[in-house]
């Protein structure tokens, strides 16, 4: 039986919720809060293993009652959001940076088209993080000079990776739960001079990609698009997948969206994405799976390296789930294995060197 907690200042929509989640014979609402502070005291009576958290809340709102819950008390938490306005979302992947597992956009109401869908994705995602396992996250100030004190050094491009007929011409990345603040990471630590495009599928719910960008934005030092179909891609340019189409690139540097059917259960798709890349770029091609749940990617990842490109994955210790990542260590599809510190320098030398 999963116990969850229940964070939502309305008493209307906290009882849709209790009410949505309760239906499952698999879990239990143990208590509801009306804000942080309730939440923090449940939390510490009640032990749940999931905490679904709403973020705009009187007294203290659901973006600091997860920081502190996760710097005393990790448990999964999932953000509820009720609102799909970019610049409000955009505040709720601060969230996921301090730690929670996954944001969703609130069930339709009973009687609507989507309400059996959206309830269902809720249940769906509160099980899958149950199993979850979550680490203390620091306060920031002392997570700050923790990675402030690491070596900045990263793999050289020289280190068996040059091939001398080959020159990086694009980046790809695939993520699911816990992508988000790695990609953001790495975003803000590549150089305003990034010479080549960057191309990210990330697994989310629908309706939360153009906050996600605007939350990127904030801190990357490359423009942040969602791509469209067509656009050519530009050097120094960073193109997410939009919702419900595969992306692939094509010869002449354009990306191509389709309705081609989901692959590994996900329209976009990692696979889609590397698969096209491997056609295309070949060698001139660096690859990376990040933090995520399942396979996505991880077979194409293999094909990338064995046409030459440069393939890595996020560390263990560092991913919120190593599913992807795992699995492409597995099938040996990994030239690097990286934590998220490193990535953007990793990325950076073998763009401004490799091939030279």
């Amino acid at each position: 039986m999963i116990k969850i907690l229940v964070v939502e200042d309305s008493p209307v929509v906290r009882d849709f919720l209790v009410h949505i989640l309760g239906a499952d014979p698999d879990i239990r609402v143990v208590a509801t809060a009306r804000d942080g502070e309730e939440a923090l005291a449940a939390v510490r009576r009640h032990r749940p293993d999931v905490i679904t958290m709403d973020i705009h809340m009187p007294n203290m709102d659901g973006l600091e009652a997860t920081r502190r819950i996760m710097e005393t008390d990790p448990l999964p938490i999932v953000i509820v959001s009720g609102s799909t306005d970019p610049l409000e979302v955009a505040t709720t992947f601060d969230a996921l940076e301090a730690g929670a597992l996954a944001v969703l956009c609130r069930p339709a109401g009973i009687g609507h088209p989507l309400h059996e869908a959206t309830a269902r994705d809720l249940v769906q995602t509160v099980k899958s993080m149950s199993e979850v396992k979550v680490v203390r996250r620091w306060p920031r100030a002392r997570r700050q000079a923790m990675v402030g004190g690491k070596s900045a050094h990263a793999p050289s491009a020289k280190m068996g990776l040059t091939r001398e007929s080959a020159q990086v011409r694009i980046v790809v990345l695939g993520a699911s739960t816990g992508g988000p603040p790695v990609i953001e990471a790495i975003l803000a630590a590549l150089p305003k001079n990034f010479p080549v495009p960057v191309l990210i599928v990330q697994h989310m719910t629908a309706g939360f990609l153009r906050g996600f960008i605007e939350w990127l934005a904030r801190s990357a030092s490359l423009p942040v698009h969602l791509a469209t179909h067509g656009e050519l891609m530009l050097p120094g340019h960073v193109y997410i997948a939009p919702d419900e189409r595969q992306m692939k690139v094509d010869c002449a540097g354009k990306i191509v969206l389709t309705r081609d059917e989901p692959e590994n259960g996900m329209r976009p798709s990692v696979s889609t994405l590397f698969r096209s890349v491997a056609e295309v770029y070949g060698c001139n091609a660096v690859a990376g799976l990040l933090s995520g749940m399942g396979r996505d990617g991880a077979v194409e990842l293999r094909l990338l390296k064995e046409k030459g490109a440069v393939t890595f994955v996020q560390d263990k210790d560092s991913s919120v789930v190593h599913g992807m990542p795992g699995e492409a260590i597995r099938l040996d599809a990994a030239m690097l294995v990286l934590p998220p510190d490193k990535i953007a320098a990793v990325l950076a030398n073998l763009a401004n060197h490799r091939g030279r």
